[in-house]
């Protein structure tokens, strides 16, 4: 089963991915986690995506595309895939489609969880806190999510229409996001 989790900057994707990744006996994928791979190796892709993370823009869609593939291609991975904060563009997503028919899957559940700007910050200003995660600065978080708003608004436009779509209120306990998804996952 391959699941696409998204939402802004701060709505639980990464939490609700590790929670389906136990449950499931899944692999999480998440664009976050890769990149900060990269940069903790100082490549060259990975000074880029310093750019861009301090810029508070998305990285650019072709590194992001080509890290996909390779973990589209394991073929210990398919079918078994849990997309968290990938696609964030509508070229990204359509990447996403081109990827999963060439190594004959598809996306079995699309969850956005929808969450307030306000609900961000304070989740945002907790996390850096716990996590100590150097790009929760709080000026940055706000450019990611009005960028993310202004970007992804496509995205959600191109997997709304999809009878696989479902639209959860981010701002609810995290028990109950989880409660919402494996109902609809019937786990």
């Amino acid at each position: 089963m391959n699941i696409i989790l998204f939402g802004p900057p701060g709505a639980g994707k990464g939490t609700q991915a590790k929670n389906l990744e136990k449950k499931l006996n899944n692999f999480q994928v998440s664009t976050g986690d890769m990149l900060r791979e990269e940069i903790k190796k100082e490549s060259d892709i990975g000074k880029k995506i310093i750019d861009y993370m301090n810029e508070g823009k998305f990285v650019d869609d072709d590194i992001v595309n080509n890290l996909m593939r390779k973990i589209v291609f394991d073929p210990k991975k398919k079918n078994k895939l849990i997309f968290d904060g990938y696609p964030r563009t509508l070229e990204q997503a359509k990447n996403l489609d081109l990827l999963l028919e060439s190594s004959n899957q598809k996306i079995d559940f699309i969850f956005f969880l929808n969450v307030n700007k306000e609900t961000i910050v304070q989740r945002i200003k907790k996390r850096k806190i716990i996590e100590k995660r150097s790009d929760d600065d709080l000026n940055t978080t706000l450019k990611r999510y009005d960028t993310y708003m202004l970007t992804t608004k496509p995205v959600l436009e191109y997997y709304s229409s999809k009878p696989n779509f479902n639209e959860i209120d981010g701002a609810l306990k995290i028990t109950e996001i989880t409660s919402k998804i494996n109902d609809i996952l019937g786990v």
